[in-house]
């Protein structure tokens, strides 16, 4: 892998990492109002990138590209749900069991083989869960079942991606995550609508800007080595996470809940190696 895509993935995790910290700024503002700015933002700036690489915006299987679009919609707003809710590290770290639950659907949407060992790591990514929750009084059931919602729409997203990779262009299937999130994001804000004030706009912008910045490093990353080494550089973002959240919010961990962490990103990371190994062979 070369210096670059190193390089590219990192800076794709660093701003990932910046959004996620830009949203837990705004605990005020509700994560599906958050969401409907974000998603204004992606959707123009998508929209003018196709147009420009004259790529047809609606695509061919609309069918599967709306329900893209739609559990994606699902995903994000649970996540961003968490992240204003829980310490930033853990509603990361449960996040990352996206991987997990998109090889398990996968047995059933893309007719995907998964070896008996890859269980055993589903298991000690899931046991890790269950530590972070069991020793961080910050962090109630409720909650937990929100973030691994979101973990589980991920993962179903990332499969209907797989189906639709041989018939879209990757940038419509950008394009309508954000075309379907915004009629549904705007409804429901209208019945939790709170107006932003002062630095809100700035914060709002930043988290698009944010967003199309580490979505562009994240390509560049992976047109460009491994998929394997490249995906494994993205749970750096556990760093990213337990750092800002110490010196911007003041967040710290018991011994136990970093047992957790390392045993959900220790499972995951197992399996998506073993996958890769799967696909190569």
């Amino acid at each position: 892998m070369s210096n670059a895509s190193v390089r590219h993935m990192l800076l794709a995790s660093f701003f990932f990492a910046l959004m996620n910290v830009t949203v837990k700024y705004l605990p005020h503002i509700p994560a599906i109002e958050i969401i409907l700015f974000r998603s204004v933002f992606s959707f123009i700036f998508s929209f003018l990138i196709l147009k420009k690489q004259k790529v047809p915006v609606l695509g061919n299987n609309k069918k599967l590209l709306i329900t893209r679009g739609a559990v994606g919609s699902v995903g994000l707003i649970t996540f961003f749900y968490t992240l204003q809710k829980i310490p930033l590290a853990s509603a990361v770290t449960i996040q990352y069991l996206g991987p997990i639950f998109t090889s398990i659907l996968g047995i059933f949407i893309v007719r995907e083989k998964v070896r008996p060992i890859q269980f055993f790591y589903f298991a000690i990514a899931f046991s890790g869960v269950l530590m972070i929750e069991g020793f961080d009084s910050r962090i109630d059931p409720l909650y937990l079942s929100i973030g691994i919602t979101s973990a589980l729409f991920s993962g179903l997203a990332y499969n209907v991606i797989r189906k639709l990779k041989n018939t879209e262009h990757p940038l419509v299937i950008v394009f309508y995550f954000p075309l379907v999130t915004i009629p549904i994001a705007g409804l429901l804000s209208y019945y939790f609508w709170v107006s932003p004030e002062g630095w809100d706009w700035l914060l709002l912008l930043l988290i698009g800007i944010l967003t199309q910045f580490a979505q562009y490093f994240m390509t560049m990353a992976y047109q460009n080595a491994n998929l394997a080494k490249v995906a494994s550089l993205n749970y750096i973002g556990i760093i990213y996470a337990l750092g800002f959240g110490f010196v911007l919010f003041g967040e710290t961990y018991n011994v136990w809940t970093y047992g957790g962490m390392l045993l959900v990103l220790s499972g995951v990371i197992m399996n998506l190696f073993n996958s890769r190994k799967n696909r190569i062979n």
